[in-house]
C-alpha cells in the first residue's frame, strides 16, 4: 500500500479499538483492548481514563509493529469515542477522577434542582427549556445521564474536584489531549453539555445564558473546533512510543454517532443509517436544526459542513446480548466456545435460524437500562413475555434479536416524520450488523431494504479515518460514498409481514400497560 494512512481510535465503552486505515477505507490492521466498567456503590457508572490510554498505547503498538513497513505512511491519527462521557482534567491535563459514563444517572437529582422554576416540564423550568431547544436543538437530559448533569455532580458532591478543575472533557476531548497537548472539543462532543448556539453548524458557540442556566463556570469549557479540524501534531513522547514522526498530526475527529454516519457511507440528505452496537441509533444527515420534544429527537452538530445529524438514539441494543450471554446462556455447548463478541455472532446466526419467525411465541422488550426515544423513561427496564413450558433457550434467543428489532421500528415512525419522508432503505454497521440473521430479522420486522455495509464492525474506525483524511485534505466528505462497498442487501420477507406487525402491536401494547409497573418498581 502507498496511500496515506490514518491511525484510526475506535474507543467504545467495551473497549479500546485501534486500527490502520487508508484514505481509501481498506484497513490493513485492527488491535483490541478490553475496558473495565466501574459500577460504584452509590449507582455510578465510571471508566478510569488512564486505562482506555494505556489500551491504547498497547494496542497501537501491536498494530505498528506488524505493519512496520506501512509505518511511514502514517499521516494523522483520528478519535471515534463514546460520548457523553465526563472527566475533570486540572491545568497539567491530569484527570482530578474517573470518567463518568453516558448510563451514570447520579446527576439527575443536582440537573433537576438547578433547572427547577415556577412552572416545570418533567421537574426544569418551562422558559429554561425553551431557551435550550432554541439554542442547542435539545436540552440537558433530565435522567442525568450526560455531562450536564455529570458536571453538577460533580460541582454538588465534590466541590474539592470542581474547583481544582481546568476543563471539563469528554471521551474525545481527553483522548485529544493526551495526543497533543492542547485541550478542545469538538462540534459534536460539546453538544450534550448544553452550554452552546448551535444556530450556525458551522460556528458553534458558548452561549452565557446558558451556562448560567446550569450554574457552571464558563473557563471550565475548552475551545471549540471542528471535526476536521488539525488539533495539533503528536507530542514528542507519544510520537517517540509508537515509533512515529511528530510530523503526524491529530484531526480532532468525533464521537461515535457521528463517526458512524460517515463510515457507514450516508453522508448525503436524509440517508439514514442504523448502528448496532451496545446501545443503538438511528442517524441522518439533514439540512436543518430541528427538535422533536415528544419521541426525544433532534438534529445537533456534525462532521459534515452546513448539515446536521438526526441522531435517534436507544438505550441498549446489543448491550442486551452481551446481559444474555454472561449472565444467562453461559452454558457447556456452542456458546463457551465462542465467548468473544465478534464470534458470538456466528453462533447466535446458528442458533436463531433454527427457531421460526415470532420465536414460537416469546417477546422480549429491550429495555435493560431505561429508554431514550421515541420515549424518554428510565424506570423502564427489560422483559420475556409468554414464557411456556414447550419453550427452549433457541426461542429466547431468537426473541432478543426480535424484540430488539422491535424497539427499532418503533423509533422509525417518529424517524420518518422528523425527517419529512418514507425511509425505505437503512445501511446497517456497528457488531450487531455482522449478523446475517439478524441482518434479515431487522428487514423483516421493519418491512424496508437492509445494507449490510462490508466489515460492519469497522464503521466507527473508518468513519474516524475518513474525517480525518478529509482533515488532511486528502478526500472530501461528498468522497465517501463512492468508498464505501456493501456485503450484502437483505429485502423483507413479505411472508412474515402479518406475523410480525402483530407481535409489534403486542410490544407496543406491552410498553402501554407495563410502564406504570415499572415507574413504581424502580423510581
Amino acid at each position: 500500500m502507498t496511500e496515506p494512512l490514518i491511525l484510526a481510535v475506535d474507543l467504545g465503552t467495551s473497549g479500546m479499538k485501534v486500527a490502520l486505515i487508508g484514505v481509501s477505507g481498506k484497513v490493513l490492521g485492527w488491535e483490541t483492548e478490553s475496558v473495565r466498567l466501574i459500577h460504584t456503590a452509590d449507582g455510578g457508572v465510571e471508566q478510569i481514563p488512564d486505562e482506555w490510554w494505556n489500551g491504547f498505547l498497547s494496542a497501537a503498538k501491536r498494530l505498528i509493529a506488524k505493519n512496520q513497513a506501512s509505518a511511514s505512511l502514517i499521516r494523522a491519527v483520528c478519535c471515534s469515542t463514546q460520548g457523553e462521557g465526563t472527566i475533570p482534567v486540572d491545568r497539567d491535563g491530569k484527570a482530578l477522577s474517573n470518567c463518568i459514563l453516558w448510563m451514570d444517572m447520579r446527576g439527575a437529582g443536582p440537573l433537576k434542582k438547578q433547572l427547577a422554576g415556577w412552572i416545570n416540564i418533567d421537574g426544569a423550568d418551562l422558559v429554561k427549556v425553551l431557551r435550550f431547544i432554541r439554542l442547542t436543538g435539545g436540552m440537558p437530559n433530565l435522567g442525568g445521564k450526560d455531562p450536564a448533569g455529570h458536571m453538577l455532580w460533580i460541582r454538588d458532591n465534590q466541590p474539592e474536584i470542581y474547583a481544582k478543575t481546568h476543563k471539563f472533557l469528554n471521551v474525545l476531548d481527553y483522548m485529544n489531549l493526551r495526543l497533543t497537548g492542547e485541550c478542545a472539543a469538538s462540534f459534536d462532543s460539546i453538544v450534550t453539555s448544553w452550554v452552546t448556539d448551535n444556530r450556525d453548524p458551522n460556528a458553534l458557540h458558548y452561549n452565557e445564558g446558558l451556562i448560567s442556566s446550569l450554574g457552571l463556570d464558563r473557563a471550565k469549557f475548552p475551545e471549540i473546533i471542528a471535526c476536521s479540524s488539525v488539533v495539533g501534531n503528536l507530542k514528542a513522547d507519544v510520537a517517540g512510543a509508537l515509533g512515529l514522526s511528530t510530523d503526524v498530526k491529530v484531526v480532532a475527529g468525533s464521537i461515535d454517532n457521528t463517526a458512524a454516519a460517515i463510515g457507514s457511507g450516508a453522508v448525503q440528505d436524509f440517508q439514514p443509517h442504523l448502528y448496532i452496537g451496545t446501545s443503538s441509533w438511528i442517524a441522518a444527515h439533514v439540512p436543518f436544526k430541528k427538535t422533536d420534544i415528544g419521541s426525544s429527537l433532534a438534529s445537533i452538530p456534525c462532521a459534515v459542513p452546513d448539515r446536521y445529524l438526526l441522531t435517534a438514539l436507544q438505550a441498549t441494543a446489543g448491550g442486551n446480548l452481551t446481559f444474555l450471554r454472561d449472565n444467562i446462556i453461559y452454558h457447556k455447548d456452542e456458546l463457551l466456545q465462542e465467548a468473544d463478541v465478534p464470534d458470538i455472532f456466528k453462533v447466535l446466526d446458528k442458533i436463531t435460524a433454527r427457531v421460526p419467525a415470532g420465536a414460537n411465541g416469546v417477546i422480549y422488550t429491550p429495555w435493560i437500562w431505561g429508554e431514550r426515544a421515541p420515549v424518554e423513561d428510565k424506570t423502564l427496564r427489560a422483559g420475556l413475555y409468554n414464557l411456556s413450558l414447550n419453550n427452549t433457550r433457541e426461542d429466547i434467543i431468537r426473541a432478543f434479536l426480535e424484540g430488539i428489532a422491535f424497539n427499532t421500528k418503533w423509533l422509525m415512525a417518529p424517524v420518518e416524520k422528523f425527517l419529512g419522508r418514507k425511509v425505505h432503505s437503512l445501511n446497517i454497521v456497528g457488531g450487531g450488523a455482522q449478523s446475517d440473521v439478524w441482518c434479515q430479522i431487522f428487514a423483516d420486522v421493519m418491512d424496508l431494504e437492509i445494507k449490510q455495509v462490508e466489515e460492519p464492525v469497522y464503521a466507527n474506525a473508518r468513519g474516524a479515518a475518513w474525517i480525518g483524511a478529509v482533515g488532511l485534505g486528502e478526500i472530501k466528505f461528498g468522497d465517501v460514498p463512492k468508498l464505501v462497498h456493501y456485503r450484502r442487501a437483505y429485502a423483507p420477507d413479505q411472508t412474515h409481514r402479518r406475523l410480525y406487525d402483530e407481535r409489534f402491536d403486542v410490544f407496543r401494547s406491552i410498553y402501554r400497560q407495563m410502564k406504570g409497573v415499572y415507574k413504581r418498581l424502580n423510581r
